[in-house]
């Protein structure tokens, strides 16, 4: 019973980890919206900052949660060790953690606008740096995979999800970038400061979606030993 009960744990931690990163998207979203209007944008700014730096933290969490299932399962004799790769990962919690900090600077009114695109500026490096991670996650489930015939299509929409995750991230990221930087040399900041938080937070939710559908049965590998077990 203790086992079914942690193998249950093991799932559902990288499960709701990118179902809670999909909602800081969302806040962050809704956020730069509501400052585009005009609402004081800086305070609210600095609050989306926050946000999505503490969603980063928890899209790295996941990733790397979802990592050692996949790589670490239990009856596994030689994980594939080799394939991880955890540069993008710890980009994610760096620029995660000095997101965060970043933008409570900004909210003690310290140079609200110019940490604030700073921050931009390492979120899109963030996401451009880990842009393979969600990747090479299904790359590694399907290597680890006992594939089946009946799961051939649920693969298909997996690795679809995966390879347009990671292209948007690029795509997102050096376009946060290059308005970070604009935004930093002074034009048109606030707007652009915002506008880069918009767009960051709906690939989040994109990101976080996608991990959400790794974990809840597209490709995760299913365990058919567990009944045994128990019973015995």
């Amino acid at each position: 019973m203790s086992m079914t009960y942690a193998e249950m744990s093991s799932a559902e931690v990288p499960a709701y980890g990118g179902l809670v990163d999909a909602i800081g998207g969302i806040a962050t979203a809704v956020l730069a919206i509501v400052a585009l209007t005009g609402y004081a944008p800086g305070t609210i700014g600095a609050i989306a900052t926050v946000i999505f730096g503490a969603a980063l933290l928890i899209q790295g969490g996941t990733v790397l949660s979802e990592y050692a299932h996949v790589v670490f399962p239990a009856e596994a004799a030689s994980p594939p060790v080799e394939k991880f790769a955890g540069g993008g990962l710890s980009a994610l919690f760096m620029v995660g953690i000095a997101g965060i900090v970043l933008g409570i600077l900004a909210l003690l009114g310290i140079a609200t606008a110019a940490l604030t695109a700073i921050a931009v500026i390492a979120f899109g490096s963030a996401l451009v740096m880990s842009s393979n991670s969600v990747r090479q996650l299904y790359a590694l489930q399907a290597a680890t995979k006992k594939a089946a015939s009946s799961h051939l299509a649920s693969e298909f929409v997996a690795g679809e999800m995966a390879s347009g995750s990671s292209s948007v991230q690029v795509v997102v990221g050096v376009a946060a970038i290059v308005m970070g930087i604009l935004a930093v040399a002074g034009t048109n900041s606030a707007t652009l400061t915002l506008v880069a938080l918009l767009v960051l937070g709906l690939t989040v939710i994109l990101t976080g979606s996608t991990l959400t559908g790794l974990v809840f049965g597209l490709m995760r590998p299913t365990r058919t030993t567990t009944p045994t077990r128990t019973a015995t």
